[in-house]
């Protein structure tokens, strides 16, 4: 393929200054994204078991529940119903302890069940926060705003990370043949630099365009349901206002006004119901809310293998409390309209929530890849800068050159150091880091590393190191204080042990390039 050079010339500047003004926002992105890619089986590993006496099964549930009801009146608002209890969820019916909405995080929850004699026995759960908050991480690239407004400004990069992306592969095309596998680890910095990088970027440019146009989705999707909604006149507007899981609600009814004398159906007949209404969908929880004025609501998620899902792990739907009829099947697995099925598919080719345990450690190696590529992306330009530097005269580093490479390397490696010590803290101190001091840890550890890789005294192969030995005290204190579930905390102390090594030998590879 031949392309002018100025026409060449003009993207590759364009490739380079968003890519240098994106980088960093998508290297936390993409790291924590990845790790986030595990929340569910993190929260779980991190939160400590609650003792529980076996689950009532699911015809029995009608006993427990109104044994709740009398001790716990205000349960009646909001409760669930676990269709199938595990380790993980043991007891059969909880309530949340405080008000929130759906999709909002962990929250405590007040757990029931009954012990041999019929008694009521109950105990509080109060999940880690760590997962969530490395989620949040992801969500507003680090940015220290409020959800909406960061969501915002993460749409705008994203818009800008689509741009380099075009603008990248449209300059390195000419050179496809000669240069995709050429990846030349001696000789010049800046060489090396180009040659993972254009490795990186080339290899995963499917996955980097999905990211790219589903982040613009998520940014966004706010926006455009607020303006469906007003151009619309949808009758239930009002949802629009209760944030993102008010307009993952949207649309859906506020509840069935029970008919005289109306006995909801027992969890076992919903179960049943859903099974004949809607084969394949397997419900993992029944989500009750009883409104003030008396109309009840059910929602049911659940999930369904051979269709794409529109949360990380679940479809849903919501159905009649008292008949068993479905209400609302927009976010119904195998049931939805043309227009949410498309968007459905947005939201699971980002969540990787289709393909099973394979996909998502796929997306956990691409998204690390990910973040790599945007730190070698600004190593490039600073090489770059800098031979244009020398080749004027300059024996030092412009102020602008030198800013950046310290800004790269505390940023990038902060993030990761933010995110070894917060594991490391809550496998120590799960209940410190619970009660809302997890935030207070990653940031002061990140600020740490960004306010020294400024200190002239502070090289950045001494922050590498630091950061490596975070990684592998995280693999030593997952063996230590980690046994809850053995395959996670394999799996962490794996992927720990890799990134530790690997970044204590690049720190020690910088430091004998730099002696020789």
């Amino acid at each position: 393929m031949k392309l002018r050079a100025d026409i060449v010339t003009v993207y590759r500047e364009l490739h380079s200054w968003v890519g240098v003004v994106a980088g960093l926002f998508l290297f936390i992105a993409f790291y924590a994204g990845a790790i986030s890619m595990f929340e569910p089986a993190l929260e779980s590993w991190l939160t400590p078991r609650v003792s529980l006496p076996v689950a009532v099964s699911l015809d029995r549930t009608p006993e427990l529940a109104q044994k709740v009801f009398e001790a716990f009146p205000e349960s009646r608002k909001n409760y669930t119903i676990v269709v199938a209890p595990d380790a993980d969820h043991p007891a059969r019916m909880v309530w949340p302890l405080t008000a929130s909405r759906h999709g909002h995080g962990a929250q405590s929850v007040m757990m029931a069940a009954l012990d041999e004699q019929g008694g009521l026995v109950t105990a509080q759960r109060k999940p880690s926060e760590v997962a969530q908050l490395i989620d949040t991480l992801h969500q507003q690239m680090g940015l220290p705003l409020p959800h909406e407004i960061a969501m915002i400004v993460m749409g705008f990069i994203a818009l800008g990370y689509a741009l380099a992306l075009v603008s990248g592969t449209l300059v390195f095309l000419p050179a496809l043949a000669r240069a995709l596998f050429a990846v030349r680890l001696e000789g010049s910095v800046r060489r090396k630099w180009l040659d993972l990088h254009n490795l990186l970027g080339f290899c995963s440019l499917p996955f980097h365009i999905i990211m790219a146009l589903t982040s613009v989705v998520f940014a966004f999707h706010d926006v455009i349901f607020t303006l469906q909604a007003e151009f619309l006149a949808h009758e239930q507007s009002d949802a629009h206002r209760g944030g993102h899981a008010g307009r993952a609600m949207a649309g859906m009814p506020h509840g069935s006004r029970p008919p005289e004398g109306a006995v909801p159906l027992s969890p076992a007949e919903i179960v049943s119901r859903l099974a004949h209404e809607a084969p394949g969908f397997k419900p993992d929880t029944l989500d009750y809310s009883t409104h003030p004025n008396g109309a009840m609501m059910l929602r049911v998620a659940g999930h369904d293998p051979a269709h794409l899902m529109r949360g990380p792990s679940s479809g849903f739907t919501t159905m009649d409390p008292y008949s068993g009829r479905l209400i609302w099947r927009d976010y119904l697995p195998g049931f939805q309209p043309g227009g949410f099925a498309a968007l459905t598919s947005f939201f699971a080719l980002h969540f990787g929530s289709y393909g099973g345990a394979p996909i998502r450690w796929a997306y956990l190696v691409l998204g690390f890849a990910g973040a790599f590529l945007f730190y070698t992306g600004n190593r490039l330009w600073i090489a770059v800068r800098r031979r244009k530097e020398k080749a004027t005269g300059l024996e030092t580093d412009t102020r602008g050159t030198w800013f950046l490479g310290r800004l790269t390397a505390g940023c990038c490696v902060g993030c990761m150091a933010g995110i070894a010590m917060l594991l490391d803290t809550a496998l120590v101190r799960p209940g410190w880091v619970s009660d809302h001091h997890a935030m207070t840890v990653y940031q002061v550890v990140f600020w740490l590393f960004v306010f020294g890789a400024f200190i002239p005294q502070i090289k950045e192969r001494a922050l590498l190191a630091v950061c490596g030995v975070f990684y592998l005290l995280l693999t030593v204190l997952v063996f230590l204080h980690g046994g809850r579930d053995m395959t996670t905390s394999w799996a962490v102390a794996l992927v720990s042990l890799a990134l530790g090594v690997a970044l204590c030998r690049h720190a020690l590879r910088r430091q004998r390039s730099r002696a020789a």
